[in-house]
């Protein structure tokens, strides 16, 4: 089974447009979890443009208190100290998510639009993975389907890689002539990676249109999903949302 790990970040944003705390976003992440999502995560930025601190802690509560329930904090490892952000390593080791999908997005960056480059960033990562993966902390990393890079990935401590799925979404979108290469690219990545013993994930942009055929990528094991998901409950209502979500990663 594909699991469906909802992002609550679009729900912050909203909030984060007026004072106060409506809508409530870990209120929002116990009706995705009653609905049957797998597992939450949240992507914190040093601006605090959607999640913030105190949603990581109260949200990493919330999925403590559920068996079998997963919660995923994303983010720059190198992102620091700024104003009540603490960083995002601090905020990892202090609430244990039970992963942590490391991401080479910039403070400024309108949203992840690339893997890493594990080249250049590999030995800067490896001390960071350890301290993760010492205390207990899955690490993913953010990747590219280049398979010199998956083999990377696992040479610096990785257990699991998230397959960045923007390419693939924008080619299916447009049901270009490059759909096929690009989403025959991403088998052969997974395949790779599985090959090496990586876990696959997947993410970024996957809707219900273009996830019925991504999840039949070998061996997936999650894919996290907001910013559709989120838009899909406008119309649907967010419980009903996220068993359409489940229904479609379960091929119904």
């Amino acid at each position: 089974m594909i699991a469906l790990s909802v992002n609550l970040n679009k729900i912050a944003l909203i909030r984060n447009s007026r004072e106060g705390n409506f809508p409530d976003v870990t209120a929002h992440g116990r009706i995705c979890l009653d609905a049957g999502a797998q597992g939450i995560t949240v992507h914190p930025r040093p601006d605090q443009r959607h999640i913030r601190p105190n949603d990581v802690r109260e949200l990493a509560a919330l999925c403590r208190d559920r068996q079998g329930i997963e919660f995923n904090i994303e983010g720059n490892p190198f992102a620091l100290h700024q104003g009540d952000y603490p960083g995002l390593m601090p905020l990892v080791l202090e609430t244990q998510p039970n992963q942590c999908t490391l991401v080479p997005d910039s403070n400024d960056q309108l949203t992840s639009d690339h893997g890493f480059n594990l080249k250049l960033d590999g030995p800067r990562l490896v001390p960071l993975i350890a301290r993760l993966k010492d205390t207990g902390v899955r690490v993913s990393l953010f990747m590219d389907p280049d398979l010199e890079q998956i083999s990377l990935a696992k040479d610096v401590g990785a257990d699991r890689i998230e397959l960045y799925t923007g390419p693939y979404a924008e080619a299916a979108a447009k049901q270009s002539a490059e759909l096929e290469e690009i989403f025959s690219a991403h088998c052969a990545a997974a395949e790779h990676a599985r090959q090496l013993g990586l876990g696959v994930n997947a993410g970024h942009d996957l809707n219900l249109v273009n996830l019925p055929r991504y999840r039949t990528l070998p061996g997936l094991q999650e894919v996290s999903i907001g910013h559709a998901l989120t838009v899909d409950a406008i119309g649907m209502g967010l419980e009903n949302a996220v068993k359409a979500y489940l229904d479609c990663l379960a091929g119904n």
